[in-house]
């Protein structure tokens, strides 16, 4: 019996998820982040990952041949030379000053993806600028450093974690962009960037014996926590894209060909032998819970005929400003008329949402990537059905609930087969 651990650290705390060779799921584990300051984050990291594999049943622990940990994208650590975090890690939604991202702009081609106040990169220029990088070697992310708590080799991380770093996996190198000053002196800390699921090395014997799991268990280069999730929803195929309905809307779409369009944030992870497209709108969730409370949603979404188009058109937005798949920092929020009937207004911001997302599709397909197949949903939104068969109107394509939601499971099938696609 040859089982696969998943480890999901995402933003507000983990879940651990064992598979077993058929990709059953076989136990699930979680904790909750507690409060703790920025100083005490990887101290907590570190417990939660030791917490997390002493509650698998040890029956469980004893047949596990693999291991992989996704990670917050862009969340880092400075580390010295025994792999000691150094400062308080830099977290995926802190950014760098200013004048660091100015500078960054003068060295990184236009619309590259670290050209952003939160990139790994505009982190690490931002704070080598700041503090004392005297004893300094290692920049890790967050999935690199607990992946290194589990096999002892410092300096490694996967091209999904690395690519706001810089790293260019379409020729698997940092560009020769990287030997300007200021980053030429910046390279001696990058990562080694590696496939994610390939095999690192085995676990370290001490954390063997302390499991009891076995000594030939492999540590496997990991993965975001976002890409984790599209690899758990079995999407597999060009044309299969993975709608997140959250807070905010993200599409992601599977491609034979690299697509990136600076002007809308559209970029691409390599992702077994496709390209994984993604962009991200300003629109959500989040304003229709600005309306509605969940109960709310669900009792009138209930009262909606989904095959009866809205009249209604709106660009919902909480604020100012929009990026994909209309790039306009200034556009303001549509939510007018609004009508009386609640049962109207919900239908309208529905349609509209929905009409939104089939234009991101359109956007991606008009720069390159593939007609959709197939769409799975994820997120709060993906269970609402009436939404779910407007979508489909809307995009003219299948739309399914994702085979499993959780990140966890994606990184356990990364662990498993090495590469998901």
């Amino acid at each position: 019996m040859d089982y696969s651990l998943g480890i999901d650290f995402g933003t507000s705390g983990a879940r651990a998820i064992v598979i077993d060779q058929h990709d059953i799921l076989l136990t699930e584990k979680s904790r909750t982040f507690p409060s703790v300051g920025s100083e005490e984050w990887a101290n907590c990291w570190e417990r939660t990952l030791w917490e997390l594999i002493s509650e698998i049943p040890e029956g469980t622990r004893s047949h596990l041949q693999a291991i992989a940990i996704n990670g917050t994208s862009s969340t880092i650590l400075l580390c010295d030379a025994d792999g000691t975090p150094l400062y308080p890690p830099q977290m995926y939604n802190d950014t760098c000053d200013p004048d660091s991202l100015e500078l960054l702009t003068t060295l990184a081609p236009v619309g590259h993806p670290v050209l952003s106040a939160s990139s790994s990169l505009a982190k690490l220029l931002g704070m080598s600028r700041m503090v004392d990088m005297t004893a300094v070697r290692y920049l890790m992310h967050q999935a690199d450093w607990l992946a290194w708590l589990l096999q002892g080799r410092l300096g490694l991380s996967d091209d999904h974690n690395s690519l706001k770093l810089g790293y260019d996996p379409e020729i698997a190198a940092y560009p020769n962009w990287f030997q300007q000053p200021p980053l030429r002196q910046l390279l001696p800390l990058l990562p080694q960037v590696l496939k994610p699921g390939s095999n690192i090395g085995p676990i370290q014997p001490h954390l063997a014996d302390r499991f009891g799991i076995p000594s030939e268990c492999q540590i496997c280069a990991g993965t975001t926590d976002s890409i984790a999730a599209f690899i758990a929803s079995g999407a597999n195929q060009p044309g299969m894209a993975v709608t997140s309905l959250g807070s905010t809307l993200v599409l992601k779409l599977l491609s034979l060909t690299r697509v990136d369009v600076a002007d809308y944030g559209i970029y691409s992870h390599r992702l077994g032998d496709y390209w994984l497209v993604g962009g991200a709108s300003n629109t959500g969730g989040a304003v229709l819970q600005s309306f509605f409370s969940t109960a709310e949603l669900v009792e009138l979404s209930q009262h909606i005929d989904p095959n009866q188009p809205s009249p209604l058109i709106y660009y919902p937005l909480l604020q100012p400003g929009e990026r994909f798949p209309i790039n306009d920092p200034h556009m303001q929020p549509q939510l007018t008329p609004r009508p009386d009937n609640s049962v109207e207004f919900l239908q309208g911001l529905l349609e509209s949402l929905a009409r939104i997302e089939a234009q991101g599709y359109h956007l991606l397909q008009a720069h390159g990537a593939p007609p959709l197949r197939a769409v799975y949903t994820a997120g709060g939104g993906a269970q609402n059905s009436v939404w779910q068969t407007i979508r489909q109107r809307h995009l003219q394509a299948p739309c399914y609930v994702a085979q499993h939601q959780q990140a966890a499971y994606g990184t356990a099938l990364l662990a498993a087969h090495g590469s998901p696609l």
